[in-house]
């Protein structure tokens, strides 16, 4: 529970997002709320860097992937130089490799784009005070990652991030994107994205040579 006195004043709040329709969603909400103020919009993440020095805001709310400069960037960036404001990173990508990053990057609060707006007012507000706030799926899912043993040494095939590992294994074991999806809790899409960077960075073209690479790596 933070110890962070109340703020005196309404929430300051930028949106840092590429989507000009989220954008004015996210206004129209946040309009009705009293105790909230949208003070500024970046559409991409160098401006989010820009705007963050310029407006002071209390919280952003950043997407990830965004032109010019990541969420994740500038997220790293606005906090070396404003310590005190609340990122609040409002994304589409659930998996742990953003989400982690997210975290390591400074962000307070990670929440799924869809939420119940209940959720993200919530959200704005724990930021605001100091806390850390995460969708249910992803506490769980992290809750999950920090109870379980590692499964796959690094040293395994080390061009690959933990994620891909573990999916390359599941495929290895006849898994389907499908079967992955459910028993990593992730979106069949995101499972798909996982895939296509396997393929990439082990220069594969198929399962079946993806799999041929991780056995002969000894995974």
């Amino acid at each position: 529970m933070s110890t962070d006195p109340p703020l005196n004043h309404p929430i300051r709040v930028l949106i840092a997002d590429d989507h000009r329709l989220f954008r004015e969603g996210l206004k129209v909400l946040l309009s009705v709320t009293d105790h909230l103020e949208v003070v500024g919009e970046a559409e991409n993440g160098q401006a989010a860097l820009e705007l963050a020095t310029q407006l002071g805001p209390d919280v952003i709310i950043m997407d990830i992937q965004m032109p010019l400069l990541s969420g994740l960037e500038a997220t790293k960036r606005i906090l070396a130089l404003h310590p005190d404001v609340g990122i609040l990173v409002v994304s589409m990508f659930e998996d742990d490799d953003n989400v982690f990053a997210a975290m390591q990057a400074g962000a307070r609060g990670y929440l799924l784009k869809g939420a119940a707006p209940e959720e993200l007012l919530r959200g704005i507000e724990a930021v605001a005070q100091g806390e850390a706030l995460f969708a249910p799926s992803i506490a769980r899912r992290l809750m999950s990652y920090f109870s379980r043993p590692t499964k796959l040494p690094p040293t395994v095939l080390p061009e690959l991030t933990e994620r891909e590992r573990e999916i390359l294994s599941l495929i290895a074991q006849g898994d389907t994107n499908p079967r992955i999806a459910r028993h990593l809790e992730l979106a069949e899409k995101t499972v798909r994205n996982h895939i296509t960077s396997i393929f990439s960075k082990l220069q594969v073209g198929s399962r079946a040579e993806a799999v041929l690479r991780a056995k002969e790596a000894g995974l």
